[in-house]
């Protein structure tokens, strides 16, 4: 049985409906098991298009839950219809307003965020590493949304499972780029020792993002995604356990 993690927020809006999706339900086997839905991983693609599927069903649709090529980019892309799986586009939020049409990211340490303007039936998914976040691809998913009709002041975020501070530590030069962008960026950095590596609160730092959009509301659902291993796959525990591939969990949400 799938177990998505739900944002109350979300929940509640009639005619919408989401999930920040684990890696319980599905039917993959060994490193990726159970629920991968990553076709980019090495996984049978036979057992990842059933789990994709298995999440569309939960949501109340049939078919494939819409998927871009994610790049770590700031771009976002409007879909209106199914996409096939070698026709993706590259970008690293997806939006839509089409009744029945699953979107989705794909995530593995990195950070989901789902958006809704239940008033204008539109919603949103983002993946938001910190490049990502960085870039821009936060104000360009909400941009396309408003593009469709949504306003800002109605649309709601949810942030969702990720990496946290305690198990992200980054190098100097990540260090340097976070904080070229604003030397404010420096409260998301903790140093145990005073010589020792930072460690970088990701989701906090897609909050202060989301906050200075101006939109209507914003929720965090976000256990860590590399320390609860029953639960979420994580690209940076599977570089530490020498292991050669990992896999993704899906983070959804539909207009009913």
């Amino acid at each position: 049985m799938l177990q998505p993690i739900e944002a109350s927020s979300l929940a509640r809006l009639p005619g919408i409906r989401h999930g920040f999706f684990t890696r319980v339900g599905g039917v993959s086997e060994g490193l990726y098991a159970s629920l991968n839905c990553g076709p980019g991983s090495a996984d049978d693609p036979a057992r990842v298009a059933e789990n994709r599927a298995r999440v569309a069903r939960h949501l109340g649709s049939g078919g494939d839950v819409v998927t871009v090529y994610q790049i770590h980019s700031a771009d976002a892309v409007v879909v209106d219809a199914p996409v096939a799986a070698g026709a993706r586009p590259k970008a690293d939020g997806v939006v839509t307003r089409t009744p029945g049409l699953v979107i989705g990211v794909l995530t593995a340490d990195c950070t989901p965020v789902l958006f809704a303007d239940p008033k204008a039936k539109v919603v949103a998914a983002a993946h938001a590493g910190w490049r990502g976040a960085m870039g821009g691809v936060l104000e360009a998913t909400i941009s396309a949304m408003v593009g469709l009709g949504a306003r800002r002041d109605r649309i709601l975020a949810a942030i969702g499972p990720t990496i946290n501070q305690t198990s992200y530590e980054v190098g100097p030069e990540f260090e340097a780029a976070i904080l070229e962008g604003s030397p404010d960026n420096v409260r998301f950095f903790n140093r145990e020792k005073p010589d020792a590596r930072a460690h970088f609160d990701l989701p906090a730092y897609i909050e202060m993002r989301l906050t200075a959009a101006s939109i209507g509301e914003i929720e965090r659902q976000t256990p860590c995604t590399y320390q609860n291993e029953s639960l979420f796959f994580s690209f940076r525990r599977s570089q530490h356990r020498g292991e050669v591939d990992y896999g993704r969990q899906i983070a959804a949400i539909v207009v009913t």
